[in-house]
């Protein structure tokens, strides 16, 4: 078989060394693909956002398979236009994909079907959000719309940090059209989960839960990033917790998409808080998490091609999906200064035992080097009988690669270890 993936980061790293398992898999083509990623697969400069390229591409290689992992393309219709000429995809289509392409869509879904959720407002006029942050209660939330990285998100602790915050998105246009129009909403507080999960619009299969860590700096400071490292299985995920989450919100989200004529097939990925008042839905994403994908991923024991054919045609329920019973850690090793100002162009050494563990997610090849290109550069992802040892053996091999620049955070998964004691 020939596999053709959308993406050039390091989920997308992750899902191909997972689907290279599969030994029908004779041929991988990576769009755009990267420097590390070019190890695993053929990598062709053709970026995730044009469609028209892809389709080309595709008409040319013929791929048997396609997996769109990037958001901006799966909202673009990229499954949509693969499908058309005949190549079967993994990925939600446009009309489901606006579950994370809007988060006015998704607030509104949630509301008008009952999924708890955090209350908010929406405006497109800066002057009326302004208004309501006078009395509205703080902290708060302020969220773009549209697409922006994982980062069109703002906490703010202060008023005049919400009002400054609305004026870039809206005024500014920090994040172009995507902040035409914005939600606030309530502050939530309690435990964050990520449950990545397996749907062909009638099945829904949730993977093994996870821990992210958003946040730049050590203790959960500084600027909101992509992600700066992740643990699974995450410990405040309990056997009750998750039974809740698949009645109250799983089951209840896809019958909403089909109610409203937009079936989800792929990956559906809820981010939950825990609040005193239950599990709430923070947001969804239409595809794998990243750094998400590169910790649960390691851990799955089946067939993960066979999983993503079996959604595609709607067959979900016949699969049998295990598990390793064990836990997994992934650290990002960033760019000093990464989300703001960073250098680039160092050249990375990773020594060839430590490989299968590394995620490439900002780093081209130069002169037949691999050189740092991006913000977050690479993840670790090492697997262990518990998180302890899972922790300690991900910062092992993080110290034997080496680039200039290279900043990570110390503590990753030092909160779910005092969850567990």
């Amino acid at each position: 078989m020939k596999i053709m993936v959308i993406g050039g980061g390091g989920r997308e790293h992750a899902i191909i060394k997972k689907i290279k398992e599969n030994k029908s898999v004779e041929k991988i083509y990576a769009l755009p693909g990267n420097g590390g990623i070019a190890r695993d697969a053929e990598c062709f400069p053709i970026k995730a956002t044009d469609i028209d390229g892809i389709i080309e591409f595709a008409k040319k290689y013929r791929p048997d398979y396609s997996i769109v992992a990037q958001d901006d393309p799966l909202a673009a219709g990229c499954v949509d236009s693969l499908e058309s000429i005949g190549i079967p995809s993994f990925g939600p289509k446009a009309e489901a994909a606006i579950i994370e392409s809007s988060k006015v869509f998704s607030k509104d879904l949630m509301k008008k079907y009952n999924i708890p959720t955090a209350k908010y407002e929406v405006f497109d006029n800066v002057y009326t959000a302004l208004g309501y942050l006078d009395d509205a209660p703080i902290p708060t939330v302020i969220k773009v719309d549209g697409l922006a990285l994982g980062k069109g998100v703002v906490i703010a602790e202060t008023r005049e940090e919400a009002k400054n915050a609305v004026k870039e998105i809206m005024e500014d246009h920090k994040f172009g059209k995507s902040g035409d129009r914005i939600v606030i909403e309530e502050f939530l507080e309690g435990p964050e989960v990520s449950v990545l999960s397996f749907t062909d619009s009638k099945t829904v299969v949730p993977m093994i839960s996870s821990m992210d860590h958003k946040r730049a700096g050590d203790g959960d400071t500084g600027l909101n990033t992509g992600g700066m490292g992740a643990i699974a299985p995450n410990p405040y995920y309990t056997k009750e917790v998750a039974e809740k989450c698949m009645r109250e919100i799983f089951l209840p989200t896809i019958e909403a998409m089909n109610a409203e004529g937009r079936p989800f097939k792929g990956c559906l990925y809820f981010g939950l808080m825990l609040t005193e008042n239950g599990p709430k839905v923070i947001e969804y994403n239409c595809r794998f998490g990243d750094p998400e994908a590169q910790v649960v991923l390691p851990l799955l024991k089946s067939d993960l091609l066979n999983i993503m054919q079996a959604v595609t045609e709607e067959r979900l329920a016949d699969e049998e999906i295990e598990w390793y019973d064990e836990s997994a850690c992934c650290i990002v090793a960033a760019s000093d200064g990464y989300p703001a100002k960073y250098e680039k162009g160092y050249e990375i050494t990773i020594p060839d035992d430590v490989w299968e563990n590394v995620f490439v997610a900002g780093a081209i090849s130069e002169d037949g080097k691999l050189v740092t290109s991006g913000g977050r550069v690479l993840g670790v992802t090492a697997r262990a009988g518990n998180l302890q040892e899972a922790i300690e053996a991900t910062y092992g091999l993080l110290d034997t690669i080496e680039f200039g620049n290279k900043y990570y955070r110390v503590d990753i998964g030092q909160k779910a270890l005092k969850a567990l004691k």
